[in-house]
């Protein structure tokens, strides 16, 4: 079908007649244009652009809309320069999904010089230890990248993380991280936010470690980001503690309306608006679990298990425990050792749910001689199988 559209597209206003997928096109973008207006402009597209639209579909993957779009933004009348482009990328380990991907988010990239744009860029990635496979993944999401100054941009921000990583490794697991971390004047966005943390008394061990794993929190406007770390020592968590770097993370990562539905979220199971700050301050990520996550481990554990949810305010790192595959499972063996009478009541579940694999299996499964087989082959059923259902 594809092919078809595209032969016909190639023969300028020919389209008009026997190409029934670009009118029904221009009638759905167009629903109050009049037949000789639709018909007008399916001719303009097919003469400006027919060869483009054609390679855009039949090399790189494109829609017809998409095609169709892209072309009053990249117009090309012969196929030498972006084959050229395409065989570059296919010579560099690129896959076709990826080749589509990107120059589907960034038709731009058909534009480029192989040799005066693009290979300075490979060479210099690969000099600092970048395989082509983590360059095809990395261009493939975030292909602007090839249309960033060498010298002016790409070399820059390297240097800027390396400054502070003091590695080539360590700055490129950072890239990996956050690929559009080489798109921006770090000196901008980046440097005001590091002075923020470090006059607050932030150890530079903790900036290292948020500028290497978390390179995406920096990249905020320093007004806003002033913010969140006055909202985080507002809460008193202790700025020399990596507990304060984690809950800027975290709060970065949301709006306030976010943040405030997750309050509201929490408050319905019995917490205080202040259990819920101490409750960020013990462990921040149990705010950045989805409302999903979060219903679904508190109605599991408070309607289902009979925990109060005080406890959970206690020991909010439970938020973050996976429901099918810690918490439901080893839940199961819990009501089973009740069942036996081998524990009581007021046997911690929560230490169950905390503990490693292995001092879990050694301290309730393992330890009852007897039933220690009964006991991990039910743990492993549920390991495998179980599904909790949060609606």
């Amino acid at each position: 079908m594809f092919s078809c559209i595209c032969k016909k597209l190639q023969y300028g206003s020919s389209v008009v007649k026997s190409s029934p997928r670009l009118q029904l096109y221009f009638h759905q973008n167009h629903p109050l244009s009049s037949s000789s207006t639709i018909l007008e402009s399916i001719s303009n597209t097919a003469n400006e652009h027919s060869f483009t639209v054609s390679y855009l579909i039949n090399s790189c993957g494109f829609s017809l809309e998409k095609a169709l779009s892209a072309s009053k933004d990249v117009n090309f009348e012969a196929p030498d320069k972006p084959d050229s482009v395409l065989n570059f990328f296919k010579n560099h380990g690129f896959t076709e999904t990826q080749i589509s991907n990107m120059t589907n988010r960034d038709p731009s990239v058909l534009l480029c010089d192989p040799r005066e744009t693009l290979l300075p860029k490979f060479d210099f990635f690969q000099s600092k230890g970048i395989s082509n496979l983590d360059i095809a993944k990395m261009l493939s999401s975030t292909p602007s990248i090839l249309r960033r100054s060498l010298e002016n941009q790409i070399i820059p921000s390297f240097d800027f993380f390396k400054n502070w990583l003091e590695s080539d490794d360590d700055t490129v697991f950072a890239i990996k991280r956050f690929h559009k971390l080489l798109l921006h004047d770090l000196q901008t966005y980046v440097a005001p936010n590091i002075e923020i943390l470090r006059e607050l008394g932030v150890p530079e061990s903790n900036l290292v470690v948020l500028l290497k794993y978390h390179p995406r929190v920096f990249m905020t406007k320093s007004d806003r980001f002033k913010e969140i770390v006055e909202e985080v020592k507002k809460i008193g968590i202790n700025p020399i503690t990596m507990k304060f770097v984690q809950a800027v993370q975290a709060m970065r990562g949301m709006s306030r309306l976010t943040w405030k539905k997750k309050v509201e979220l929490y408050k319905k199971w019995g917490w205080s608006e202040n259990d819920v700050l101490t409750a960020f301050g013990k462990h921040p990520w149990c705010m950045t679990a989805s409302e999903d996550k979060i219903m679904g481990v508190m109605d599991f554990l408070v309607s289902k298990m009979g925990l109060d949810s005080s406890v959970i305010a206690r020991r909010p790192d439970i938020i973050s425990l996976s429901l099918d595959k810690r918490i439901v499972p080893r839940c199961s063996v819990y009501q089973a050792l009740l069942e036996k009478g081998l524990i009581t009541k007021d046997f911690s579940l929560r230490r169950m749910l905390e503990s490693t694999e292995q001092l879990f299996l050694k301290k309730f499964v393992e330890c009852f001689e007897e039933e220690a087989s009964e006991l991990l082959k039910l743990y492993q059923e549920k390991l495998e199988l179980s599904v909790y259902d949060v609606d």
